[in-house]
């Protein structure tokens, strides 16, 4: 896909990065990304993937805009309330960058229809808030052979890391996290500061660039924890649970 002077222009200070130049943007606009959830992470998610010049953007999301959305969640406005999240955040990045063209999902696809949607993605971006439907994404991402980008945020912490079963030993989700965890653990019951999230979002589009490009080292085998209390970051390894029930037994 070669970039017309208008995308030149709008792009020049990415394409100004060595690592990035004309090819790689290019990659960006012919990237098809599949973004899980618009919520808290997933709607700044979704307005940097516009900004860097992703091609097709695909968001699924069944919920509406609700008040307590609003803090954090920055597509929306207060005449959204009771509007589909995904179609307002699809007009948004529509709105944001004409070059995306964006598909909106408003309700939940049964997994076979999911599992399609993510063998016709380039990368898959999970901002959802509950376990079940990581594990089933996970799961589902291994089986297509799609890079899987997974970030979550919680009162002041966050944490990012990335999966690719195309890397023979890369990890999972489900080595990260084997057995079900604690469905309380998510903002609604114990809340987030919305700029925890802003940063995991943002650290989430910078790992998808640099594996739709092919630069720089990605987090596949680590996991980046945020404690935004103490304002550190610590990185830590992940090995591939040989003993994993969903990695290993996909093969």
């Amino acid at each position: 896909m070669s970039l017309n002077d208008q995308q030149l222009m709008q792009y020049s200070r990415q394409i100004m990065l060595p690592q990035i130049d004309v090819l790689g943007q290019e990659k960006l606009l012919a990237a098809k990304v599949l973004v899980l959830g618009a919520g808290g992470l997933g709607c700044p998610v979704l307005m940097y993937l516009a900004g860097s010049g992703i091609g097709n953007i695909t968001v699924i999301d069944p919920d509406q805009v609700d008040v307590s959305n609003l803090h954090r969640q920055i597509l929306f406005q207060q005449h959204d309330i009771g509007a589909s999240k995904a179609t307002i955040a699809a007009r948004q990045v529509s709105a944001i960058n004409r070059d995306c063209q964006v598909t909106a999902i408003a309700s939940l696809p049964i997994e076979p229809d999911l599992y399609d949607l993510i063998c016709a993605a380039d990368l898959v971006i999970e901002g959802t808030d509950n376990f079940a439907s990581r594990y089933q994404h996970n799961k589902l991402c291994i089986r297509a052979g799609t890079p899987l980008v997974s970030g979550a945020v919680i009162r002041m912490e966050g944490q990012v890391s990335c999966f690719d079963s195309r890397q023979k030993d890369s990890p999972c989700y489900a080595c990260l996290y084997p057995d079900a965890i604690d469905e309380q653990l998510n903002c609604t019951a114990n809340g987030v500061l919305p700029s925890v999230a802003g940063m995991i979002a943002s650290t989430m589009v910078t790992e998808s660039i640099k594996l739709i490009t092919g630069i720089g080292d990605s987090l596949v085998g680590r996991l980046l924890i945020l404690d935004a209390m103490q304002m550190e970051w610590r990185c830590v390894g992940l090995k591939r649970d040989q003993n994993c029930q969903v990695c290993q037994r996909a093969e």
